[in-house]
């Protein structure tokens, strides 16, 4: 892993742009405006994907694997901090002298001055990006946005529009939320977690304080987390605007029913409007709460705001239906953190229904499993019928001796509502026969969890009904 230098001068101009990580979302996404720009555009990954695919055929020169002869004439490389630093095209970079920055100094440059307004958070940032997007664009705007993930009507996770609007999600894991000239904050929420960057939990607390106090016009912040009301009270910023279930929330939610897709009231002073999702979970109806909050602060009402709302359909890898097989329904979900986990599960019980919540997790690192071990277990017995435990994925880390899915497994009281299966197939074939007509499966975790949703869906359909 690399952290990011943000000293480094941003140049002025680019005429040539090399992104080492391309087929990332976040990075495809980048990319994609480098060439709205009219910027050259090249970059490498370590396999192929749709991604690499699409940036293609957009005109971007793209590359299976990482060769320092994949530079070519670029005078600016682009790369994001989970690449290694003996990476050869960075290598090179640095001793030819080009201007190499970090993903977020290149978002920093494509913003270029606009109305910022920025989404924090340790979760649910993509979703309320989206929403915010969506949201706005239905209130006939034309804002420009960069998402971590594909906002799923949109069929994009970024875009360049013609107001002077910006919204991007702004990721706190490294430290670069606070390098934006942000105007308007978003805080969703503020558990404590990437603590393999910062020193400590009082350090991540104290960013989200600065990013709050920095925005130039306002910070939009709920009223309910406990992190975010350590934040708050640390706030020292002149317009704070809260957005929860409190009583003394700005913009309280209440009557929240997630017996289908989400709904909930909104009420802003004497005034009060019905708020209806098509997306489950009382943790959506929480997050429009805060969309919402931050659309009024833009100048929108309450009931426009509320209505542009209705039409989201969704981030991809969030509660995202794949396939039925055999009356078993499966889906993917991008949680990797116990706060995660357990708004999936409970959005999945609302799902299900009748029928049982069998979880496939995949932790995510080393360093998170093994701080956290015991809260994931705890949040998966306590909230779903059956657990399939993979391995972990490493993403940036190299391994630790002892950390593994048993870590995790090991922790249920009831070893028999937890498996812990390595190998892929195994643990598809086991789903299989744990299952039964009306369940749902739910594969959780931020790594390549959802690949192994074909060979699920294969498996119910060549094994019996349980």
């Amino acid at each position: 892993m690399i952290r990011p230098d943000l000293t480094l001068p941003i140049p002025e101009t680019i005429t040539s742009a090399h992104f080492i990580g391309i087929g990332g979302s976040g990075m495809s996404g980048l990319a994609r405006m480098f060439l709205d720009a009219g910027i050259r555009v090249s970059g490498s990954d370590r396999a192929d994907s749709d991604n690499l695919r699409a940036l293609a055929a957009a005109g971007a020169t793209v590359h299976v694997g990482h060769d320092a002869a994949h530079l070519g004439d670029a005078d600016t490389v682009v790369h994001t901090g989970a690449i290694w630093p003996e990476n050869p095209e960075f290598v090179t970079a640095k001793q030819r002298g080009l201007h190499v920055i970090h993903r977020s100094q290149a978002l920093f440059w494509l913003i270029g001055g606009r109305r910022l307004v920025s989404v924090a958070g340790a979760h649910g940032k993509t979703t309320s990006t989206g929403m915010l997007v969506t949201a706005l664009q239905a209130l006939d705007a034309d804002p420009s946005f960069v998402n971590g993930g594909v906002i799923e009507q949109l069929g994009l996770s970024s875009a360049s529009g013609a107001d002077e609007l910006f919204v991007i999600e702004a990721d706190e894991s490294d430290g670069t939320f606070l390098l934006y000239d942000t105007s308007v904050a978003l805080i969703t929420n503020v558990d404590p977690d990437h603590l393999d960057f910062f020193s400590s939990e009082d350090a991540f607390y104290d960013a989200f304080v600065r990013f709050g106090d920095e925005a130039r016009e306002a910070v939009v912040i709920s009223s309910d987390d406990p992190g975010a009301q350590r934040v708050r009270a640390g706030l020292g910023h002149r317009r704070v605007v809260t957005f929860g279930q409190a009583e003394d929330a700005d913009l309280r939610i209440a009557d929240i029913d997630t017996s289908g897709a989400a709904a909930a009231t909104l009420i802003s002073g004497d005034e009060s409007v019905r708020m209806r999702l098509a997306v489950p979970g009382a943790h959506n109806a929480i997050n429009a709460a805060g969309v919402v909050a931050v659309l009024m602060t833009l100048g929108h009402g309450l009931a426009e705001a509320s209505a542009a709302l209705e039409g989201f359909a969704g981030t991809v890898r969030r509660l995202e239906l794949h396939g039925d097989a055999r009356g078993v329904r499966v889906y993917d979900d991008y949680s990797h953190h116990p706060t995660e986990v357990r708004a999936a599960l409970e959005a999945m019980r609302g799902i299900a229904g009748g029928g049982r919540v069998i979880a496939i997790q995949q932790p995510h690192t080393y360093s998170r499993t093994q701080h956290l071990h015991r809260e994931f277990a705890e949040v998966l017995e306590e909230l779903a019928d059956h657990t399939v435990m993979l391995d972990v994925y490493g993403a940036r880390e190299d391994p630790v001796p002892g950390v593994t899915g048993r870590l995790v497994s090991d922790d249920f009281s009831d070893q028999a509502r937890v498996h812990y299966v390595p190998d892929w197939q195994e643990a598809a074939d086991y789903t299989a026969q744990v299952a039964r007509a009306g369940d749902v499966v739910v594969t959780l975790g931020c790594g390549n969890v959802y690949q192994i949703i074909p060979q699920v869906l294969d498996s119910l359909r060549r094994t019996p009904g349980a």
